[in-house]
């Protein structure tokens, strides 16, 4: 059976000293890039998850999820409304939905996101699946730290990490 060739649609945010590169399938978001992630990754990204896809820069389709992305990066948005479609091993899935259940400007350990997804034992195999996360910022991985509340890896990096922590903290308490 022949693969179907499909275009992904892309644009990047550039936000202060931060540029997100972003991407669409026509199903939903299926990229947020970190800040300092480059348009090497990106697309290298893009060409390991959808081998057969064209990759189509087109900022007016991506209108509505920069919108959001800004929004929330400026403090003024806590929820993503718009559709994802993210691929990943059911476990992977299980874990990044976990993830999305971690409330605005509150945080989680590792163990309790693998309590969360029902295998308390596989701390390490949970951490690795939010590694993968391919969505930074609206599947929000940023919101899992260290069992003793120490901050952990993150590929945004841990400043932006930080970042993104004080945005919620910050905007919680306002409301």
């Amino acid at each position: 059976m022949p693969s179907i060739n499909h275009r992904i649609y892309w644009s990047s945010i550039v936000q202060d000293s931060w540029q997100l590169f972003i991407a669409k399938t026509e199903n939903g978001l299926c990229y947020v890039s970190s800040p300092s992630g480059s348009f090497e990754e990106f697309t290298a990204y893009i060409k390991k998850q959808f081998p057969s896809a064209t990759l189509e820069i087109n900022d007016d389709f991506l209108a509505h999820y920069s919108q959001e992305l800004t929004s929330y990066l400026k403090g003024s948005k806590q929820k993503f409304s718009l559709p994802i479609d993210v691929k990943g091993t059911p476990f992977q899935q299980q874990t990044w939905q976990a993830l999305k259940e971690v409330p605005y400007g509150q945080t989680i350990s590792y163990s309790e996101i693998a309590n969360r997804v029902g295998r308390p034992s596989a701390v390490r195999a949970v951490a690795t699946a939010i590694g993968a996360n391919p969505l930074l910022i609206t599947v929000p991985c940023h919101r899992v730290i260290g069992k003793n509340g120490t901050m952990t890896g993150y590929r945004g990096g841990l400043a932006f990490k930080r970042f993104l922590l004080d945005l919620e903290i910050q905007n919680s308490a306002r409301n």
